[in-house]
Protein backbone atom coordinates (compact mmCIF):
# COMPACT_ATOMS: atom_id res chain seq x y z
CA UNK A 1 0.00 0.00 0.00
CA UNK A 2 1.45 3.28 -0.88
CA UNK A 3 0.88 6.77 1.19
CA UNK A 4 0.25 8.27 -2.42
CA UNK A 5 -1.39 7.83 -6.23
CA UNK A 6 0.01 9.80 -9.00
CA UNK A 7 -0.67 13.55 -8.20
CA UNK A 8 -3.33 12.63 -5.17
CA UNK A 9 -3.20 12.48 -1.66
CA UNK A 10 -5.38 9.69 -0.02
CA UNK A 11 -6.80 10.81 3.17
CA UNK A 12 -8.19 7.43 3.09
CA UNK A 13 -5.10 5.22 3.04
CA UNK A 14 -3.58 4.03 5.97
CA UNK A 15 -0.41 5.13 7.54
CA UNK A 16 2.29 3.48 5.74
CA UNK A 17 5.36 4.85 7.88
CA UNK A 18 3.66 3.56 10.84
CA UNK A 19 2.96 0.09 9.59
CA UNK A 20 6.94 -0.02 7.41
CA UNK A 21 7.99 0.53 11.62
CA UNK A 22 6.21 -1.99 12.93
CA UNK A 23 6.64 -4.70 10.79
CA UNK A 24 10.16 -3.32 10.84
CA UNK A 25 10.11 -3.71 14.48
CA UNK A 26 8.58 -7.10 14.90
CA UNK A 27 11.36 -8.32 12.42
CA UNK A 28 13.91 -7.42 14.66
CA UNK A 29 12.24 -8.64 17.94
CA UNK A 30 12.03 -11.72 16.42
CA UNK A 31 15.72 -11.59 15.42
CA UNK A 32 17.47 -10.20 18.09
CA UNK A 33 15.48 -10.39 21.43
CA UNK A 34 17.92 -8.76 23.67
CA UNK A 35 17.11 -5.80 21.49
CA UNK A 36 13.40 -5.52 21.12
CA UNK A 37 11.87 -3.12 19.14
CA UNK A 38 8.69 -2.30 17.90
CA UNK A 39 7.74 0.86 19.84
CA UNK A 40 5.85 3.59 17.74
CA UNK A 41 6.33 6.90 19.17
CA UNK A 42 7.29 10.11 18.10
CA UNK A 43 11.11 9.28 18.49
CA UNK A 44 10.78 6.45 16.36
CA UNK A 45 9.52 8.62 13.66
CA UNK A 46 11.43 11.68 14.31
CA UNK A 47 12.49 11.73 10.59
CA UNK A 48 10.63 13.20 7.63
CA UNK A 49 9.08 9.82 6.28
CA UNK A 50 7.43 10.11 9.84
CA UNK A 51 6.66 13.78 9.60
CA UNK A 52 4.77 12.90 6.16
CA UNK A 53 3.03 9.65 7.95
CA UNK A 54 1.73 11.66 10.53
CA UNK A 55 0.50 14.16 8.36
CA UNK A 56 -1.76 11.65 6.02
CA UNK A 57 -2.51 9.74 9.38
CA UNK A 58 -4.39 13.33 10.54
CA UNK A 59 -6.00 13.57 7.03
CA UNK A 60 -7.60 10.24 7.73
CA UNK A 61 -9.54 11.01 10.77
CA UNK A 62 -11.47 12.96 8.06
CA UNK A 63 -14.10 10.49 7.98
CA UNK A 64 -14.87 7.21 10.36
CA UNK A 65 -11.05 5.49 10.96
CA UNK A 66 -12.22 1.55 12.03
CA UNK A 67 -15.00 -0.51 11.20
CA UNK A 68 -16.26 -0.65 14.09
CA UNK A 69 -20.14 0.52 12.52
CA UNK A 70 -20.28 3.60 14.33
CA UNK A 71 -21.24 5.62 11.49
CA UNK A 72 -23.79 7.83 12.63
CA UNK A 73 -21.37 9.53 14.64
CA UNK A 74 -18.07 10.00 12.59
CA UNK A 75 -19.04 10.12 8.90
CA UNK A 76 -17.53 12.56 6.96
CA UNK A 77 -20.75 13.54 5.54
CA UNK A 78 -22.27 14.28 8.89
CA UNK A 79 -25.60 12.31 7.83
CA UNK A 80 -26.26 10.94 11.31
CA UNK A 81 -26.10 14.50 13.21
CA UNK A 82 -26.96 17.24 10.24
CA UNK A 83 -29.19 15.58 7.72
CA UNK A 84 -31.12 13.14 9.81
CA UNK A 85 -32.43 15.39 13.17
CA UNK A 86 -33.28 17.90 10.01
CA UNK A 87 -36.61 17.94 7.71
CA UNK A 88 -34.14 16.24 4.71
CA UNK A 89 -33.96 12.72 5.80
CA UNK A 90 -35.79 10.01 8.21
CA UNK A 91 -33.34 7.59 10.04
CA UNK A 92 -34.34 4.82 7.59
CA UNK A 93 -34.30 1.32 7.25
CA UNK A 94 -36.71 -0.13 9.89
CA UNK A 95 -37.59 0.36 13.19
CA UNK A 96 -35.77 -2.33 14.66
CA UNK A 97 -32.56 -1.26 13.27
CA UNK A 98 -30.09 1.31 14.80
CA UNK A 99 -33.27 2.53 17.40
CA UNK A 100 -30.47 4.88 18.90
CA UNK A 101 -30.49 7.05 15.28
CA UNK A 102 -34.40 7.72 15.98
CA UNK A 103 -33.64 9.03 19.28
CA UNK A 104 -31.72 11.25 17.23
CA UNK A 105 -34.17 11.76 14.44
CA UNK A 106 -36.92 12.53 17.34
CA UNK A 107 -34.57 15.03 19.56
CA UNK A 108 -34.57 12.76 22.19
CA UNK A 109 -30.66 13.23 22.87
CA UNK A 110 -30.33 12.51 26.76
CA UNK A 111 -30.78 8.90 25.91
CA UNK A 112 -28.00 6.45 26.74
CA UNK A 113 -27.93 5.29 23.18
CA UNK A 114 -27.41 8.68 21.20
CA UNK A 115 -24.17 9.91 24.07
CA UNK A 116 -22.69 6.62 22.76
CA UNK A 117 -23.57 8.17 18.63
CA UNK A 118 -22.23 11.76 20.01
CA UNK A 119 -19.28 10.57 21.88
CA UNK A 120 -18.27 8.71 18.69
CA UNK A 121 -17.99 11.80 16.89
CA UNK A 122 -16.20 13.67 19.73
CA UNK A 123 -13.62 10.85 19.83
CA UNK A 124 -13.33 11.31 15.80
CA UNK A 125 -13.07 14.96 15.96
CA UNK A 126 -10.57 14.79 18.76
CA UNK A 127 -8.58 12.10 17.23
CA UNK A 128 -7.89 14.40 14.47
CA UNK A 129 -7.16 16.71 16.92
CA UNK A 130 -4.32 15.19 18.08
CA UNK A 131 -3.33 13.43 15.19
CA UNK A 132 -2.01 17.20 14.04
CA UNK A 133 -0.93 18.61 16.64
CA UNK A 134 1.88 15.68 17.39
CA UNK A 135 1.99 16.10 13.72
CA UNK A 136 3.24 19.74 14.62
CA UNK A 137 5.63 18.83 17.43
CA UNK A 138 6.99 15.91 15.59
CA UNK A 139 7.99 18.63 12.78
CA UNK A 140 9.46 20.74 15.36
CA UNK A 141 11.70 17.69 16.87
CA UNK A 142 12.83 16.66 13.46
CA UNK A 143 13.66 20.61 13.10
CA UNK A 144 15.45 20.99 16.21
CA UNK A 145 17.73 17.34 15.91
CA UNK A 146 18.15 17.49 12.08
CA UNK A 147 17.86 21.22 10.31
CA UNK A 148 17.92 19.45 6.51
CA UNK A 149 16.02 16.46 6.76
CA UNK A 150 12.78 18.57 5.75
CA UNK A 151 13.08 21.80 3.60
CA UNK A 152 11.74 25.18 4.70
CA UNK A 153 9.32 25.28 2.18
CA UNK A 154 8.34 21.81 3.04
CA UNK A 155 8.27 22.36 6.89
CA UNK A 156 5.94 25.12 5.94
CA UNK A 157 3.76 23.44 3.98
CA UNK A 158 3.87 20.70 6.06
CA UNK A 159 2.53 22.89 9.20
CA UNK A 160 0.42 24.98 7.46
CA UNK A 161 -1.82 21.49 6.34
CA UNK A 162 -1.47 20.16 9.70
CA UNK A 163 -2.66 23.65 11.50
CA UNK A 164 -5.34 23.87 9.11
CA UNK A 165 -6.59 20.40 9.89
CA UNK A 166 -6.91 20.91 13.26
CA UNK A 167 -9.32 24.09 12.52
CA UNK A 168 -11.59 21.73 10.59
CA UNK A 169 -11.97 19.15 13.40
CA UNK A 170 -12.36 22.00 16.03
CA UNK A 171 -15.20 23.40 13.70
CA UNK A 172 -17.17 20.36 13.37
CA UNK A 173 -16.79 19.73 17.23
CA UNK A 174 -17.98 23.77 17.79
CA UNK A 175 -20.75 23.46 15.42
CA UNK A 176 -22.22 20.00 17.13
CA UNK A 177 -21.38 21.27 20.88
CA UNK A 178 -20.76 24.82 20.41
CA UNK A 179 -18.86 24.96 23.87
CA UNK A 180 -15.94 23.40 23.32
CA UNK A 181 -12.06 22.75 24.49
CA UNK A 182 -9.81 24.12 22.22
CA UNK A 183 -6.33 21.95 21.84
CA UNK A 184 -2.75 23.36 19.91
CA UNK A 185 0.11 21.56 19.62
CA UNK A 186 2.23 23.01 23.36
CA UNK A 187 -0.95 22.18 25.63
CA UNK A 188 0.03 19.98 28.64
CA UNK A 189 -3.41 20.07 29.89
CA UNK A 190 -5.68 17.82 27.84
CA UNK A 191 -8.75 18.72 30.95
CA UNK A 192 -9.11 21.93 29.64
CA UNK A 193 -12.24 23.75 30.14
CA UNK A 194 -14.58 24.25 27.35
CA UNK A 195 -14.51 27.52 25.62
CA UNK A 196 -17.85 29.05 24.85
CA UNK A 197 -20.04 28.93 22.06
CA UNK A 198 -19.18 32.54 21.54
CA UNK A 199 -14.83 32.47 22.08
CA UNK A 200 -14.59 29.59 19.61
CA UNK A 201 -14.54 31.30 16.30
CA UNK A 202 -11.47 33.21 17.14
CA UNK A 203 -9.67 30.60 17.99
CA UNK A 204 -10.50 29.08 14.68
CA UNK A 205 -9.91 31.93 12.44
CA UNK A 206 -6.25 32.45 14.60
CA UNK A 207 -5.11 28.93 13.16
CA UNK A 208 -7.07 29.65 9.82
CA UNK A 209 -5.45 33.01 9.35
CA UNK A 210 -2.02 31.22 9.86
CA UNK A 211 -2.49 28.41 7.70
CA UNK A 212 -3.32 30.98 4.77
CA UNK A 213 0.07 32.40 5.27
CA UNK A 214 1.67 29.21 5.40
CA UNK A 215 0.23 27.09 2.83
CA UNK A 216 1.02 27.41 -1.08
CA UNK A 217 -1.71 28.27 -3.09
CA UNK A 218 -1.38 24.64 -5.08
CA UNK A 219 -1.37 21.64 -3.51
CA UNK A 220 2.40 20.78 -2.27
CA UNK A 221 4.33 18.21 -4.00
CA UNK A 222 1.45 18.53 -6.87
CA UNK A 223 -0.54 15.77 -4.69
CA UNK A 224 -4.27 17.28 -5.37
CA UNK A 225 -6.25 16.50 -2.23
CA UNK A 226 -4.03 18.34 0.08
CA UNK A 227 -5.46 21.64 1.28
CA UNK A 228 -4.10 24.97 0.15
CA UNK A 229 -3.85 28.66 1.18
CA UNK A 230 -7.23 29.21 -0.85
CA UNK A 231 -8.63 26.12 1.13
CA UNK A 232 -8.07 27.60 4.12
CA UNK A 233 -8.95 31.30 3.14
CA UNK A 234 -12.58 29.52 1.61
CA UNK A 235 -12.71 27.84 5.26
CA UNK A 236 -11.97 31.42 7.25
CA UNK A 237 -15.17 32.79 5.56
CA UNK A 238 -17.37 29.85 6.50
CA UNK A 239 -16.25 30.17 9.40
CA UNK A 240 -16.86 33.58 9.56
CA UNK A 241 -20.54 33.31 7.92
CA UNK A 242 -21.43 30.26 10.96
CA UNK A 243 -20.32 33.27 13.46
CA UNK A 244 -22.67 35.60 12.02
CA UNK A 245 -19.61 37.92 10.99
CA UNK A 246 -21.06 39.10 7.74
CA UNK A 247 -19.45 42.24 7.11
CA UNK A 248 -15.81 39.80 7.16
CA UNK A 249 -17.70 36.95 5.94
CA UNK A 250 -18.14 38.94 2.78
CA UNK A 251 -14.98 40.56 2.21
CA UNK A 252 -12.92 36.83 2.02
CA UNK A 253 -15.56 34.97 0.30
CA UNK A 254 -15.47 37.94 -2.38
CA UNK A 255 -11.79 37.43 -2.79
CA UNK A 256 -12.24 33.57 -2.96
CA UNK A 257 -14.94 33.99 -5.52
CA UNK A 258 -12.84 36.94 -7.39
CA UNK A 259 -9.37 35.16 -7.14
CA UNK A 260 -9.44 31.43 -6.25
CA UNK A 261 -8.77 28.35 -8.30
CA UNK A 262 -12.68 27.33 -7.94
CA UNK A 263 -15.93 27.46 -10.39
CA UNK A 264 -19.12 25.25 -10.75
CA UNK A 265 -18.30 21.84 -12.52
CA UNK A 266 -20.09 21.77 -15.59
CA UNK A 267 -23.44 19.54 -14.41
CA UNK A 268 -24.45 18.27 -11.14
CA UNK A 269 -23.83 14.89 -11.86
CA UNK A 270 -20.15 15.90 -11.67
CA UNK A 271 -20.24 16.53 -8.29
CA UNK A 272 -21.01 13.32 -6.52
CA UNK A 273 -19.46 10.68 -8.80
CA UNK A 274 -16.97 7.87 -8.29
CA UNK A 275 -15.56 9.05 -12.23
CA UNK A 276 -12.21 9.38 -11.63
CA UNK A 277 -12.02 12.26 -14.39
CA UNK A 278 -13.91 14.15 -11.98
CA UNK A 279 -12.71 14.01 -8.58
CA UNK A 280 -11.54 16.57 -7.07
CA UNK A 281 -12.77 18.60 -9.49
CA UNK A 282 -12.92 22.58 -9.38
CA UNK A 283 -15.68 22.52 -7.27
CA UNK A 284 -13.80 20.59 -4.56
CA UNK A 285 -12.81 22.74 -1.82
CA UNK A 286 -12.07 20.24 0.97
CA UNK A 287 -13.14 15.99 0.65
CA UNK A 288 -12.32 12.77 2.06
CA UNK A 289 -10.38 11.14 -0.30
CA UNK A 290 -11.84 7.85 -0.33
CA UNK A 291 -10.22 4.98 -1.96
CA UNK A 292 -11.14 1.19 -2.85
CA UNK A 293 -9.28 -1.87 -3.86
CA UNK A 294 -6.10 -0.23 -2.29
CA UNK A 295 -4.76 -3.00 -0.19
CA UNK A 296 -6.64 -2.59 2.83
CA UNK A 297 -8.65 -6.32 3.15
CA UNK A 298 -11.40 -4.68 4.77
CA UNK A 299 -11.93 -1.98 2.54
CA UNK A 300 -11.31 0.72 5.31
CA UNK A 301 -10.10 3.49 3.53
CA UNK A 302 -13.23 3.63 1.47
CA UNK A 303 -16.43 5.43 1.79
CA UNK A 304 -16.56 4.08 5.19
CA UNK A 305 -18.99 6.25 6.84
CA UNK A 306 -21.46 6.15 3.87
CA UNK A 307 -21.75 2.37 4.18
CA UNK A 308 -25.17 1.70 5.62
CA UNK A 309 -26.81 4.16 3.20
CA UNK A 310 -27.64 2.18 0.17
CA UNK A 311 -30.82 0.56 -1.01
CA UNK A 312 -31.52 -3.17 0.46
CA UNK A 313 -31.39 -6.19 -0.55
CA UNK A 314 -33.83 -5.75 -3.67
CA UNK A 315 -31.17 -4.10 -5.56
CA UNK A 316 -27.26 -4.64 -6.62
CA UNK A 317 -26.09 -3.14 -3.24
CA UNK A 318 -27.70 -5.50 -1.10
CA UNK A 319 -27.98 -3.17 2.29
CA UNK A 320 -29.13 -1.68 4.72
CA UNK A 321 -31.45 1.71 3.87
CA UNK A 322 -30.53 4.32 6.18
CA UNK A 323 -30.54 7.91 5.52
CA UNK A 324 -33.79 7.81 3.79
CA UNK A 325 -34.77 11.15 2.20
CA UNK A 326 -37.88 12.52 3.59
CA UNK A 327 -41.44 13.53 1.73
CA UNK A 328 -41.00 16.99 2.99
CA UNK A 329 -37.71 16.90 1.05
CA UNK A 330 -38.69 15.34 -2.44
CA UNK A 331 -41.73 18.09 -2.15
CA UNK A 332 -39.73 20.73 -1.82
CA UNK A 333 -38.35 20.15 -5.14
CA UNK A 334 -41.67 21.02 -6.98
CA UNK A 335 -41.57 23.97 -9.56
CA UNK A 336 -44.12 26.66 -10.55
CA UNK A 337 -45.03 27.48 -14.04
CA UNK A 338 -41.65 29.94 -13.89
CA UNK A 339 -39.49 26.79 -12.79
CA UNK A 340 -38.89 28.60 -9.45
CA UNK A 341 -39.68 26.85 -5.95
CA UNK A 342 -43.36 26.12 -5.30
CA UNK A 343 -42.15 26.27 -2.14
CA UNK A 344 -41.81 29.92 -2.11
CA UNK A 345 -44.79 30.64 -4.29
CA UNK A 346 -47.20 28.28 -2.82
CA UNK A 347 -46.42 28.18 1.13
CA UNK A 348 -49.80 26.27 1.92
CA UNK A 349 -49.62 23.63 -1.01
CA UNK A 350 -46.39 23.00 -1.61
CA UNK A 351 -45.81 20.08 0.92
CA UNK A 352 -49.38 18.39 0.55
CA UNK A 353 -48.30 15.23 -1.27
CA UNK A 354 -48.44 12.61 1.22
CA UNK A 355 -48.11 9.02 -1.63
CA UNK A 356 -45.10 8.15 -3.24
CA UNK A 357 -43.94 10.53 -5.95
CA UNK A 358 -42.65 7.32 -8.24
CA UNK A 359 -41.96 8.02 -12.04
CA UNK A 360 -45.75 7.71 -12.83
CA UNK A 361 -47.32 10.18 -10.80
CA UNK A 362 -44.79 12.57 -11.40
CA UNK A 363 -44.60 12.48 -15.04
CA UNK A 364 -46.51 15.17 -15.69
CA UNK A 365 -45.14 17.30 -12.66
CA UNK A 366 -42.51 19.68 -13.06
CA UNK A 367 -39.56 19.37 -10.70
CA UNK A 368 -36.06 20.65 -10.34
CA UNK A 369 -33.69 17.69 -12.04
CA UNK A 370 -31.26 18.05 -8.58
CA UNK A 371 -34.17 15.72 -7.24
CA UNK A 372 -33.10 13.04 -9.34
CA UNK A 373 -29.60 13.32 -8.56
CA UNK A 374 -30.21 13.36 -4.98
CA UNK A 375 -33.60 11.11 -4.35
CA UNK A 376 -34.05 7.75 -5.68
CA UNK A 377 -37.75 6.96 -7.06
CA UNK A 378 -39.22 4.23 -7.91
CA UNK A 379 -39.18 3.87 -11.33
CA UNK A 380 -36.76 6.01 -12.16
CA UNK A 381 -33.32 5.45 -13.04
CA UNK A 382 -30.54 5.15 -10.27
CA UNK A 383 -27.64 6.47 -12.22
CA UNK A 384 -27.00 3.81 -14.09
CA UNK A 385 -28.24 0.61 -11.90
CA UNK A 386 -31.66 0.43 -13.28
CA UNK A 387 -34.76 1.86 -12.67
CA UNK A 388 -35.48 2.32 -8.85
CA UNK A 389 -37.61 -0.65 -7.53
CA UNK A 390 -39.90 -0.47 -4.32
CA UNK A 391 -37.96 -3.91 -3.50
CA UNK A 392 -34.98 -1.73 -2.90
CA UNK A 393 -36.60 -0.59 0.62
CA UNK A 394 -36.87 -2.48 3.37
CA UNK A 395 -39.68 -1.21 5.26
CA UNK A 396 -40.96 1.35 3.55
CA UNK A 397 -44.15 1.67 5.72
CA UNK A 398 -41.72 2.82 8.31
CA UNK A 399 -39.38 5.25 6.35
CA UNK A 400 -41.16 5.58 2.95
CA UNK A 401 -40.03 4.39 -0.24
CA UNK A 402 -37.36 6.38 -1.36
CA UNK A 403 -33.54 6.08 -1.29
CA UNK A 404 -30.82 8.24 -0.72
CA UNK A 405 -28.64 8.52 -4.15
CA UNK A 406 -25.62 11.30 -4.24
CA UNK A 407 -23.32 9.45 -2.70
CA UNK A 408 -23.81 6.18 -4.25
CA UNK A 409 -21.29 5.31 -6.79
CA UNK A 410 -22.26 4.39 -11.00
CA UNK A 411 -21.82 1.10 -12.18
CA UNK A 412 -19.71 2.22 -14.57
CA UNK A 413 -17.18 4.25 -12.92
CA UNK A 414 -15.55 1.42 -11.92
CA UNK A 415 -15.48 2.81 -7.89
CA UNK A 416 -17.08 -0.18 -6.11
CA UNK A 417 -14.83 -2.28 -3.69
CA UNK A 418 -14.51 -6.07 -4.10
CA UNK A 419 -13.09 -6.52 -0.66
CA UNK A 420 -14.96 -5.78 3.21
CA UNK A 421 -18.44 -6.02 5.02
CA UNK A 422 -20.83 -5.35 2.11
CA UNK A 423 -18.46 -4.52 -0.61
CA UNK A 424 -21.20 -3.51 -2.88
CA UNK A 425 -21.97 -0.72 -0.60
CA UNK A 426 -18.19 0.60 -0.31
CA UNK A 427 -16.66 2.58 -2.77
CA UNK A 428 -13.92 5.67 -3.39
CA UNK A 429 -16.14 8.20 -4.41
CA UNK A 430 -15.01 11.23 -2.50
CA UNK A 431 -17.17 12.74 0.00
CA UNK A 432 -17.26 16.80 -0.15
CA UNK A 433 -16.95 18.44 3.26
CA UNK A 434 -17.04 21.35 1.80
CA UNK A 435 -17.69 22.42 -2.11
CA UNK A 436 -17.93 25.99 -3.88
CA UNK A 437 -21.83 25.78 -4.52
CA UNK A 438 -21.72 25.49 -0.32
CA UNK A 439 -19.45 28.85 -0.98
CA UNK A 440 -21.21 30.69 -3.22
CA UNK A 441 -24.52 30.56 -1.25
CA UNK A 442 -23.10 31.84 1.70
CA UNK A 443 -21.51 34.50 0.02
CA UNK A 444 -25.08 35.01 -1.36
CA UNK A 445 -25.71 35.05 2.10
CA UNK A 446 -23.52 37.14 3.23
CA UNK A 447 -24.59 39.73 0.06
CA UNK A 448 -28.41 39.85 1.41
CA UNK A 449 -27.02 40.74 4.84
CA UNK A 450 -25.10 43.52 3.07
CA UNK A 451 -28.09 45.22 1.32
CA UNK A 452 -26.24 43.76 -1.87
CA UNK A 453 -29.64 41.94 -3.19
CA UNK A 454 -28.78 42.07 -6.90
CA UNK A 455 -25.60 40.15 -6.00
CA UNK A 456 -27.48 37.96 -4.01
CA UNK A 457 -29.51 36.93 -7.15
CA UNK A 458 -26.55 36.85 -9.57
CA UNK A 459 -24.84 34.41 -7.52
CA UNK A 460 -28.69 32.38 -7.01
CA UNK A 461 -28.94 32.26 -10.49
CA UNK A 462 -25.75 30.91 -11.16
CA UNK A 463 -26.17 28.18 -9.43
CA UNK A 464 -29.27 27.51 -10.76
CA UNK A 465 -28.06 27.37 -14.29
CA UNK A 466 -25.36 25.01 -13.38
CA UNK A 467 -28.73 23.03 -12.06
CA UNK A 468 -30.31 23.17 -15.30
CA UNK A 469 -27.39 21.65 -17.39
CA UNK A 470 -28.48 17.83 -17.04
CA UNK A 471 -30.55 15.69 -15.66
CA UNK A 472 -30.88 12.15 -14.93
CA UNK A 473 -30.88 10.33 -18.04
CA UNK A 474 -31.88 6.50 -18.85
CA UNK A 475 -28.72 4.78 -17.24
CA UNK A 476 -28.16 2.26 -19.60
CA UNK A 477 -24.74 3.30 -20.54
CA UNK A 478 -22.34 5.96 -19.22
CA UNK A 479 -23.72 8.13 -22.53
CA UNK A 480 -27.09 8.55 -21.04
CA UNK A 481 -26.74 8.50 -17.08
CA UNK A 482 -26.62 12.38 -17.74
CA UNK A 483 -28.59 14.24 -20.32
CA UNK A 484 -30.31 17.81 -21.32
CA UNK A 485 -33.20 18.18 -18.65
CA UNK A 486 -35.13 18.75 -21.94
CA UNK A 487 -34.17 15.22 -23.87
CA UNK A 488 -37.02 12.99 -25.13
CA UNK A 489 -36.62 10.08 -22.88
CA UNK A 490 -37.43 11.24 -19.86
CA UNK A 491 -40.55 10.53 -18.93
CA UNK A 492 -40.58 10.49 -15.46
CA UNK A 493 -40.72 14.35 -14.88
CA UNK A 494 -41.01 17.87 -16.77
CA UNK A 495 -37.53 18.87 -15.14
CA UNK A 496 -37.88 22.88 -15.56
CA UNK A 497 -35.11 25.85 -13.62
CA UNK A 498 -36.54 28.74 -14.08
CA UNK A 499 -34.21 32.13 -13.49
CA UNK A 500 -34.95 34.99 -10.74
CA UNK A 501 -35.81 37.42 -13.90
CA UNK A 502 -36.91 40.66 -11.71
CA UNK A 503 -35.02 42.50 -9.51
CA UNK A 504 -34.45 41.77 -5.34
CA UNK A 505 -35.93 44.51 -3.48
CA UNK A 506 -37.27 42.63 -0.42
CA UNK A 507 -34.52 41.74 2.02
CA UNK A 508 -36.36 39.08 3.64
CA UNK A 509 -37.78 37.72 0.55
CA UNK A 510 -34.00 37.49 -1.01
CA UNK A 511 -33.28 36.00 2.43
CA UNK A 512 -35.56 33.27 1.69
CA UNK A 513 -34.94 32.13 -1.72
CA UNK A 514 -31.15 32.21 -0.67
CA UNK A 515 -32.19 29.98 1.99
CA UNK A 516 -34.45 27.50 0.05
CA UNK A 517 -31.56 27.32 -3.05
CA UNK A 518 -29.44 26.44 0.10
CA UNK A 519 -31.93 23.65 0.30
CA UNK A 520 -32.37 22.32 -2.93
CA UNK A 521 -28.29 22.31 -3.64
CA UNK A 522 -26.90 20.75 -0.53
CA UNK A 523 -29.71 18.52 0.56
CA UNK A 524 -28.79 15.20 1.92
CA UNK A 525 -24.61 16.40 2.81
CA UNK A 526 -25.33 16.70 5.98
CA UNK A 527 -25.55 20.56 6.30
CA UNK A 528 -29.34 21.28 6.29
CA UNK A 529 -29.59 21.30 10.53
CA UNK A 530 -26.81 23.23 10.99
CA UNK A 531 -28.39 26.08 8.80
CA UNK A 532 -31.29 25.49 10.16
CA UNK A 533 -29.59 26.19 13.82
CA UNK A 534 -27.29 29.10 12.55
CA UNK A 535 -29.71 30.81 10.99
CA UNK A 536 -31.98 31.02 14.48
CA UNK A 537 -34.93 29.24 12.89
CA UNK A 538 -34.38 25.66 13.64
CA UNK A 539 -37.45 25.29 16.11
CA UNK A 540 -40.23 27.16 13.94
CA UNK A 541 -38.76 24.96 10.99
CA UNK A 542 -38.72 21.68 12.96
CA UNK A 543 -41.61 21.95 14.98
CA UNK A 544 -43.55 22.67 12.08
CA UNK A 545 -42.26 19.52 9.50
CA UNK A 546 -42.51 17.32 12.78
CA UNK A 547 -46.13 18.11 13.06
CA UNK A 548 -46.95 17.53 9.63
CA UNK A 549 -44.32 14.29 8.82
CA UNK A 550 -45.93 12.52 12.13
CA UNK A 551 -49.08 11.82 10.54
CA UNK A 552 -46.80 9.89 7.42
CA UNK A 553 -44.41 7.98 9.15
CA UNK A 554 -46.38 7.62 12.87
CA UNK A 555 -42.74 6.89 15.11
CA UNK A 556 -42.24 10.55 14.46
CA UNK A 557 -45.29 11.45 16.88
CA UNK A 558 -42.77 10.53 19.33
CA UNK A 559 -40.39 13.28 18.76
CA UNK A 560 -39.55 15.86 21.62
CA UNK A 561 -40.69 19.47 20.58
CA UNK A 562 -37.15 21.24 19.48
CA UNK A 563 -36.72 24.05 22.24
CA UNK A 564 -33.71 26.11 23.26
CA UNK A 565 -31.58 22.89 24.71
CA UNK A 566 -31.62 21.45 21.46
CA UNK A 567 -29.63 24.53 19.77
CA UNK A 568 -26.39 22.47 21.00
CA UNK A 569 -25.81 18.83 21.38
CA UNK A 570 -25.34 17.67 24.81
CA UNK A 571 -21.38 17.18 25.38
CA UNK A 572 -20.77 12.80 25.96
CA UNK A 573 -21.12 12.54 30.04
CA UNK A 574 -18.06 9.97 29.42
CA UNK A 575 -16.12 12.70 28.27
CA UNK A 576 -17.17 15.29 31.56
CA UNK A 577 -15.93 12.63 33.53
CA UNK A 578 -13.10 12.36 31.95
CA UNK A 579 -12.14 15.76 32.40
CA UNK A 580 -11.86 15.48 36.23
CA UNK A 581 -9.45 16.81 37.79
CA UNK A 582 -9.98 15.41 41.16
CA UNK A 583 -14.13 15.87 41.86
CA UNK A 584 -14.47 18.59 39.38
CA UNK A 585 -15.57 18.23 35.82
CA UNK A 586 -13.54 20.91 33.77
CA UNK A 587 -16.10 20.52 31.03
CA UNK A 588 -19.42 21.75 31.52
CA UNK A 589 -22.34 20.36 30.29
CA UNK A 590 -24.56 22.02 27.40
CA UNK A 591 -27.66 24.11 29.05
CA UNK A 592 -30.34 21.78 28.83
CA UNK A 593 -28.89 18.86 29.52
Amino acid sequence: MTIFRKHRVLCGTALTVAAAVVTWGCKDLLESAATPQGALNESTLANATGVEGSLIASYRALDCTDSNFAFGGCSASNWGLGSVPSDDAYKGSEAQDFPDMTDVENYHWGSSGVEGILNNKWNQVYEGVVRANSTLRLLKEVQTSNPTAVSADAAKGIQGEAIFLRAHYHFEAWRVWGNIPYYREDDKDFQKPNLTNDQVPAELLKDLDQAITLLPATPRNGQVGRVTSWTAKAYKGRVQAYAGQWAEALKTLQDVKNSGPYALEASYDRVWTGFKEFENGKETILAYQASANDGDPNGNNANTGERLNFPHSGSHFGCCGFHQPSQNLVNFFQVDANGLPLSLSSLSTWNARNDNLDAKSSANIALDPRLDWTVGRDGVPYKDWGPHDPTWIRAPGFSGPYSPKKMQHEKASGAESNVGWVPTQLNADNIHLYRYADLLLMLAEAEVEAGSLENARAIVNQIRTRAGAKAQGLGTSRDNIAVPINDPSITWAKYKVGLYTQPWTDKNAARDAVRTERRLELAMEGQRFYDLRRWKIADQVLNAYVAVEKNRRSYIAAAEPFTSRHLLYPIPQVQIELSKAGSVSNLKQNPGW
